[in-house]
């Protein structure tokens, strides 16, 4: 199936140096889309770019700021054109421990990356998509939003957060011709995943399940890749799914057992 209403929109990619951002800024430039390569690691965003050819432009962004989101916005609106696409793609993990063991300073990074930068972004965009009466918003969330999983009490939390929040706008501007989908990944090869995963038996007990901690594996036998990540958000911001909005569309193995 060939997707369309890709091609020659200008599409944000935040978190764009990461595995999932940088598999979705290859996804939506191989569909036609001008993509603002966006992450708060430049020389990062500035590689993706690079490898993309002329479509992609790197850009400088901490998503935490307001003031730096809302210039950025702006600057890539005057340089690339209208925003069509917004993918949420920046976040943190964090430090994987106890709730009770977790301090201040990594509530404030992890809330401050996965939420507070979430909003950030979909206010900056979404009242400029309004305006204009189309849109679409991908937030990139996680599985971990929906079930409760040992030591990931302030990422799941976020998530969760992240996905409340990019439903809402979707409920507020669907009035407006903006679409807005939640995409929840489970484990992604990626660094952040195998940061988390170098403990003795720890991969295995992601793909087997693990019974102290009361987690099930994944059915599916791998963990996902970036680019199954990417392909559902191109469906996703295409035109065959317009009728898609204010809806969580999970992408995890099956690893949550939801029916």
């Amino acid at each position: 199936m060939r997707l369309t209403g890709i091609a020659e929109v200008t599409a944000l990619v935040t978190g764009a140096a990461g595995a999932i951002g940088a598999a979705t800024a290859r996804q939506l430039a191989a569909e036609g889309a001008v993509v603002a390569v966006a992450d708060v690691d430049e020389d990062g965003a500035h590689t993706v770019a690079r490898r993309l050819g002329g479509t992609a432009h790197p850009v400088r962004l901490d998503v935490t700021d307001s003031g730096e989101v809302e210039r950025t916005v702006q600057d890539v609106e005057d340089r690339l054109g209208p925003i069509g696409i917004l993918v949420n793609a920046a976040g943190v993990l964090g430090r994987t421990a106890p709730l009770t063991e977790q301090e201040d300073a990594e509530w404030e990074r992890v809330f401050g990356v996965n939420v507070r930068g979430t909003f950030n972004c979909v206010r900056a965009v979404g009242r400029r998509m309004a305006r204009r009466g189309r849109g679409c918003v991908i937030t990139v969330a996680s599985n971990s939003a929906g079930i409760v999983k040992y030591d990931q009490g302030l990422y799941g939390a976020s998530k969760a957060a992240a996905q409340y929040l990019t439903n809402c706008a979707g409920l507020e501007l669907a009035g407006h011709g903006v679409r807005s989908v939640v995409v929840a990944p489970g484990t992604t090869e990626s660094p952040m995943s195998r940061a988390n995963a170098h403990l003795p038996g720890r991969r295995q007990a992601l793909l087997e399940g693990d019974p102290e901690r009361h987690r099930v594996g994944i059915p599916r036998g791998t963990l996902a890749e970036p680019e199954d990540i990417a392909s559902v958000i191109g469906f996703l911001v295409s035109d065959q799914a317009a009728h898609m909005t204010i809806t969580t569309v999970t992408v995890d193995g099956g690893s949550t057992l939801r029916p």
